[in-house]
């Protein structure tokens, strides 16, 4: 036969860790000591239970204070910044001398780490509120073998259940797209650098960096492109790293086809924010970085147990310090980096985890997704920026062909009535090359209407004015101004040629 102290150890452990959800954190060689948590419960994160009878209260005092240490042990390694610790003592008595004062008020360490110390003994019904159990637990004065080993079976059942679904939780498959996206990437970094260099602008668009221009143009595949692409060589090694680490973990949680899924719709995502709120070419692997933060944040929203066990507060931290980074550097594409976060979280519920379903979560997921990047892809495509289209023109001019298609475009995107200094300027020197010189001179006059320091526009009307209208006067004082405004040796060749003609 064995005592009720020993029935209502187990019977403790039992109510934790089956009703309550702690995990078995450690357990003792005779079975007589369990550590339990669960991070979830704010008064009680970790529960020390303790099968011993008391019998002096310095021994007391010093196991409180081992204790103590050793749950500041725990609170480093569960990586928390405070953490509360219910120790309890089934005991048969209480010490025979004094000890209140070693229980009446909580033990600290490092002010990070509250110790809450309670005796049970003979007053059973008197414990019921500090450990939260509802109604009291009836106890007899003995207890048969069988009935305490059946308590005790099956609560180390589900504790051992619990661990092991918490390591399948993890294992879900070896890394293998990870690495291969990581040589894809070195590999076209190199590729990148044979051939132009990897921070050559016209190098980067050849390849597939993310160009607004292009892609209104038709070019959708740089909505892809860009994820493997990256601008100088600590660009790719930060990245890499990134990948190395977030990569494995998502990878191994979520399987290797719903980790692909993941990654390219967050880079996909990434760049498709960039596409709306940015003008700048871009590349880089940033937004399906994100991506896989977005992923482990959404095992936080769906196993907050497991996730804070494990790695929540350090996935949070590391996110923090990235957005915080993303925030302040002013190159840095903060659109792709937020656009490929919010498409990791959303893909993850899309796909879920394996072996689970959540029909009605994933559906939804899926419509608001298409319905969000259906919205996002109209938006990027009917809201062309002066920025953008003097980007493509200049590209374009630059290559010294097809003015025509360049005029086109420009013109109707000057009808919008959106276009700036640069545009009209650009609009005017399509419109020479195609001798349509009035309405060059009309474009170059609104150029320096807005821009009245836009020298070159001031040079291209003197241009005109000599050359088509005779009209030297003119010419000379557009010549002037530019000259004013830039100190360029053939604004001033060409000026005095002019004077040399009225001499």
């Amino acid at each position: 036969m064995s005592s009720r102290e020993d029935f209502l150890f187990w019977r403790l452990a039992h109510y934790f860790i089956i009703e309550k959800n702690y995990s078995l954190l450690q357990i003792s060689e005779r079975h007589d000591e369990l550590w339990l948590e669960n991070t979830s419960k704010k008064d009680a994160q970790v529960i020390r239970l303790l099968r011993y009878d008391l019998d002096w209260g310095n021994k007391l005092q010093r196991d409180i204070q081992h204790t103590a240490v050793r749950a500041e042990n725990v609170r480093k390694h569960l990586m928390k910044r405070e953490l509360t610790v219910l120790n309890l003592y089934i005991s048969e008595y209480t010490p025979v001398d004094e000890y209140e004062s070693y229980i009446r008020h909580p033990l600290q360490v490092n002010k990070k780490t509250t110790v809450h110390s309670v005796i049970i003994d003979k007053e059973v019904n008197s414990f019921g509120s500090i450990i939260n159990i509802p109604s009291a637990i009836q106890l007899k004065d003995e207890y048969d073998d069988q009935e305490i080993l059946a308590i005790k079976s099956a609560a180390l059942n589900k504790a051992v259940e619990s661990s092991q679904q918490e390591q399948q939780f993890f294992n879900n498959g070896k890394p293998f797209f990870t690495y291969a996206f990581l040589v894809i990437q070195i590999i076209m970094f190199i590729l990148l650098e044979i051939t132009g260099g990897s921070t050559n602008i016209e190098n980067l668009i050849k390849y597939g960096a993310k160009y607004n221009p292009a892609i209104m143009e038709g070019e959708w595949w740089r909505f892809i492109t860009p994820i493997f692409l990256h601008i100088g060589l600590s660009h790719v090694i930060m990245n890499s790293i990134a990948i190395y680490f977030l990569g494995t973990i998502v990878e191994r949680v979520y399987g290797r086809i719903r980790f692909i899924l993941i990654y390219l719709f967050s880079g996909f995502a990434g760049v498709l924010a960039s596409f709306i709120f940015s003008d700048q070419i871009s590349a880089g692997a940033s937004g399906a970085i994100y991506g896989c933060f977005g992923a482990l944040l959404f095992i936080g929203a769906t196993n907050p147990k497991i996730f804070f066990r494990t790695m929540g507060t350090n996935v949070i931290v590391v996110l923090i310090l990235n957005l915080v980074i993303s925030f302040t550097v002013p190159v840095i594409d903060l659109s792709a980096h937020i656009g490929g976060l919010l498409g990791g979280f959303v893909a993850s519920a899309i796909v879920f985890f394996p072996k689970k379903r959540k029909v009605l979560l994933q559906i939804g997921a899926f419509i608001l997704t298409m319905i969000i990047t259906a919205v996002s892809l109209y938006f990027g495509y009917h809201n062309e920026t002066a920025t953008s289209i003097n980007s493509w023109a200049q590209h374009e001019i630059q290559k010294g062909q097809n003015y025509e298609k360049i005029y086109e475009r420009l013109s109707n995107f000057e009808k919008t009535g959106k276009g700036d200094a640069l545009t009209y300027f650009q609009l005017s020197y399509t419109e020479l090359q195609l001798n349509k010189t009035e309405d060059a001179k009309k474009h170059l006059l609104k150029t320096i209407q807005l821009k009245p320091d836009f020298h070159e526009a001031h040079f291209n009307l003197a241009l005109i004015y000599y050359q088509d209208d005779r009209n030297i006067t003119k010419a000379k004082q557009h010549l002037k101004e530019a000259i004013r405004i830039s100190d360029d040796k053939k604004y001033k060749e060409y000026l005095e040629q002019l004077n040399q003609l009225e001499d």
